[in-house]
């Protein structure tokens, strides 16, 4: 293990010096694994090929990331941890970084951020200092270490104060996709990334407070302290779209966690092609929870009692099963509650255990091999096709969708009359390949789907944005994890789509987690003081009750808000992006999704190169034109905003367009241009 530093002569000389050994050492590691022959050590090749796989995995998990700091702080304990603390002992100093390093002795030259020797460097303070006597930051620029900062948490004298390269790292420009935030975590934050794999976490984090890194860290962690288990189990992240993912998939990578699978719901619940939308009150009635009721009845009501006895001919021997003996066995499959499928694969297996009853009563000896015999006998086999049917998902909602009364039946009592005119298809289709599904309709399709077979589950699920789900949408996701946990993240006064989560309580108890733990996240990181104070005019109308965001950035950042002519605000936009170019980072330029072709136009004649969504910037292209629909979750060091009526106005009612517009509002990190030309809206005056 390490001594403590004698930092006297040249530290920075000397840090730099751990830094260049330590990327040796990482080098190293990797050339052993690259260097690996298994060509005597394996049996067959299938052994061969998931042998070979995992080298890879490993060789990539190694890679050493030349503008990415190997190493962020380092903790020098007074004692060394987990010993005895007696008087006099020396203590030992740990370099943290984004993973473990080791020398060729095997001595540990970078400690993993996640092991539990790390905990001090994100929790330690003057108050607790938790058995440091230092912390040190360092500062990068690129690859290249820099600067240091210490803070002397075990001296008295020594005044509590902000960290310098902390504020840096937090306020420095980004271009390009999603950074980590391994050399920032905040206590309240690590707090939540640490908590236990058994336990759902719910976030409620505004704008700028760091919910969606806390998740991948809280991942990256949990892979880390559990990774047998969920190497077995697996880990999902879901997001809200594709350009969200793109966004953040570099994060984990950082951290050396290649196996963490990405989706959106839809891509769940992919059953069919989804080539129809719904108008918003029919989604909304698709996305209620009831209809799960409605499904399980739809599919429950395929199962009919028996009329006749089941009679097996065995050789000369004909076994005869009552009728009343089958709607027995048929009631307990019932009254069990397990899968449609299930229930259907063993009726003939208790048929057929009926028939060896009365086998042994006379006097035979019947074995399992003769039960599964008379399990496939034709006669069985007709009576549970006519009894217990097959029903596929696609087809059972086809028809519901189709057949007004078919639904009414399995509606009565669950939906109004309204309700069920609301959702039935104007044309039915007559086949599911030809039907225009809607993702709505996918969801229906994924729950009918699950009552027929157990979707399987996974170990952990983080779930990003989660305001905007439905509740059957909880419900496609908790499925993915009835035997695992979750993290779900998301800010409710960000929710946009007309079925938004009204509460944390509700959407857990839609998930299956009812037992989840709520946190709150109210320090805002990435947003300017002004910005986030004024986006907070709309909470009262939005979120009543909802704790602002209160910035802590050193950094105020700029916002502004310009005028421009009622005629055509297009010259203003452009002028401001122009201007915004000057500075270093990356800038997006939001709007309402109606704005965007002129905007385009306006951009391409005044020579300005533009991303979509989704598109990495670079540092000849730092612009991306935004609409306003895809803005949640991304940020960008400066925004333009145009027209935030347009914004408002865009969406079905004024509720979820000023929501809308608190999104737009809140993607900036150094600085907010408002340009409109049509009055703003009456919360923002």
């Amino acid at each position: 293990m390490s001594t403590p530093v004698d930092d006297a002569l040249d530290p920075l000389a000397r840090e730099r010096s751990h830094l260049a050994s330590s990327r040796s050492a990482l080098r190293a590691m990797r050339e052993d694994v690259e260097s690996l022959d298994i060509s005597d050590v394996t049996a067959n090749w299938v052994n061969a090929e998931v042998l070979a796989r995992q080298i890879d995995e490993r060789i990539k998990a190694l890679a050493d990331l030349s503008d990415t700091p190997l190493f962020f702080g380092r903790l020098d304990y007074l004692h060394a941890p987990g010993a005895e603390r007696a008087e006099g002992a020396a203590g030992e100093h740990f370099y943290i970084g984004r993973r473990h390093v080791h020398d060729a002795e095997g001595d540990p030259m970078v400690i993993d951020w996640r092991a539990p020797v790390s905990q001090p460097f994100y929790r330690a303070s003057k108050k607790d200092p938790m058995d440091i006597a230092l912390r040190r930051r360092f500062g990068y620029t690129g690859g290249d270490l820099t600067a240091y900062e210490d803070e002397h948490l075990s001296d008295p004298a020594e005044a509590a104060r902000t960290s310098k390269l902390l504020q840096q790292e937090i306020e420095r420009p980004r271009v390009g996709p999603m950074r980590d935030i391994v050399a920032t975590i905040q206590p309240e934050q690590d707090e939540i990334v640490r908590s236990g794999l058994g336990g759902t976490v719910c976030v409620q984090g505004g704008p700028g407070t760091g919910k969606t890194a806390v998740g991948l860290h809280r991942v990256a962690y949990l892979l880390y302290a559990h990774r047998e288990r969920l190497a077995r189990t697996g880990t999902l992240v879901i997001g809200p779209n594709k350009s969200f993912l793109h966004y953040i998939e570099q994060v984990l990578p950082a951290l050396g966690e290649l196996t963490v699978r990405q989706a959106t719901v839809d891509d769940l619940v992919a059953h069919v092609e989804v080539r129809g939308t719904d108008d918003a009150a029919a989604a909304v009635v698709k996305g209620d929870a009831r209809l799960a009721e409605v499904l399980r009845r739809a599919v429950y009501s395929h199962v009919t009692m028996p009329t006749e006895a089941v009679v097996v001919v065995r050789g000369s021997r004909r076994w005869r099963v009552p009728a009343y003996e089958v709607e027995e066995i048929v009631g307990e499959l019932l009254a069990r509650d397990i899968r449609y499928g299930a229930a259907r694969e063993a009726l003939p297996q208790r048929i057929a255990h009926a028939v060896l009853v009365q086998m042994e009563r006379a006097g035979e000896a019947p074995d399992d091999r003769v039960q599964d015999a008379v399990a496939r006998n034709s006669a069985v086999k007709a009576a549970v096709k006519e009894i217990w049917p097959p029903v596929d998902p696609a087809k059972l909602v086809l028809r519901l969708l189709s057949d007004a009364d078919f639904l009414a039946v399995h509606a009565e009592g669950v939906l109004s009359a309204d309700e069920q005119k609301t959702i039935l298809w104007a044309k039915p289709a007559r086949s599911v390949k030809s039907a225009k599904w809607s993702a709505a309709d996918a969801v229906l399709i994924d729950e009918a789907n699950d009552i027929v077979a157990r979707t399987p589950s996974l170990g952990h699920v983080v779930l990003d944005e989660a305001q905007d789900l439905s509740p059957m949408q909880y419900r496609a996701v908790g499925r993915r994890c009835t035997t695992g946990s979750a993290t779900v993240l998301g800010d409710l006064a960000q929710g946009t789509t007309p079925w938004a989560t009204r509460s944390w309580d509700e959407a857990l108890a839609h998930l299956g987690k009812s037992e989840g733990v709520i946190e709150e996240l109210t320090a805002g990181f990435r947003v300017p003081t002004d910005v986030i104070t004024y986006a907070s005019r709309l909470l009262p109308s939005i979120a009543p009750g909802l704790t602002p965001v209160a910035s802590i950035r050193e950094n105020p950042g700029f916002f502004e808000v310009r005028p421009a002519s009622r005629e055509s605000a297009d010259p203003e936009v452009v002028a401001a992006c122009e201007e915004l170019l000057r500075n270093e980072g990356s800038i997006g330029l939001i709007a309402a999704d109606a704005r965007i072709p002129a905007l385009a136009e306006a951009l391409t004649e005044a020579g300005i190169s533009y991303l979509a969504p989704g598109e990495e910037t670079t540092r000849q292209t730092r612009l991306t034109l935004v609409p306003a629909s895809l803005a949640k979750g991304l940020e960008y060091d400066y925004v333009v905003l145009d027209e935030p009526q347009a914004v408002v106005d865009g969406e079905p009612d004024e509720r979820t367009g000023l929501r809308r517009l608190y999104v737009a509002l809140t993607r900036a990190v150094s600085g907010l241009i408002v340009v409109h030309g049509a009055p703003l809206p009456a919360q923002l005056g």
